[in-house]
């Protein structure tokens, strides 16, 4: 699939991504509409990305539930202003027992995404608080964890890992410079990967992980490089 078909400015960057039906687009037009009225006093994402909504965020986004169509409990950390969990939960919003859990710290942008749930009926669950306290309690199962511009690849592992313990993979978003973030996870973690060409960004990937384990030091301290 090529990457130079999504270069629209508006819901037509979803396709050659994922088809939408007459009521789901109605949602995701909502979605972009409260967006563009909340930022003026919230500033939930980057202005200069608000012109390029539909392809820098909402495409973006739909990635995964286009690469990961049977997942059911999704784990979404650092949520912000909803992307890309809050659009995958809207793109599951007619598949019933989905379910996206919304993780994200500042209390504005909580609510932001909690009137965007009531308004457009996606199965999602807003937690509030920091990552590392609300994975501390989790309880609940997840199939997928997701992550989008939140931190460095070793740095979600260590957030994550007692959820990847659980059984979950991992689908994060990552820029042009994810191999490196690969090796230099790799000091630290093992893990299975499947990389995942990112549709909106030819120079960027989708990055599947599962199997994660914390490499083992030795006497001097030095980890496990097998």
């Amino acid at each position: 699939m090529s990457v130079d078909r999504v270069d629209a400015d508006d819901i037509s960057a979803l396709e050659g991504i994922i088809s939408v039906s007459r009521e789901t687009r109605m949602r995701l037009e909502r979605y972009v509409a409260l967006l563009n009225k909340w930022q003026a006093s919230d500033n939930l994402v980057a202005s200069s990305t608000l012109p390029h909504v539909w392809r820098r965020h909402i495409a973006d986004s739909a990635q995964l539930a286009h690469y990961f169509p049977q997942a059911r409990n999704w784990l979404d950390l650092g949520s912000g202003a909803g992307f890309p969990g809050l659009v995958v939960a809207i793109l599951n919003g007619q598949s019933p027992g989905k379910c996206v859990h919304l993780v994200e710290s500042n209390q504005r942008k909580c609510s932001f995404l909690r009137h965007v749930i009531r308004e457009t009926g996606a199965p999602a669950i807003v937690h509030q608080g920091r990552i590392e306290a609300v994975i501390a309690g989790w309880t609940e199962p997840v199939d997928m964890i997701s992550a989008r511009a939140l931190a460095p690849l070793d740095r979600l592992f260590s957030m994550t890992e007692p959820v990847f313990l659980s059984g979950a993979r991992g689908a994060f978003h990552r820029g042009q410079d994810f191999e490196r973030e690969i090796e230099e996870s790799t000091k630290s973690w093992s893990f299975d990967l499947i990389r995942h060409q990112s549709l909106t960004d030819r120079n960027s990937a989708i990055l599947e992980i599962q199997n994660l384990t914390r490499k083992a030091r030795d006497a001097n301290g030095i980890r496990d490089r097998q």
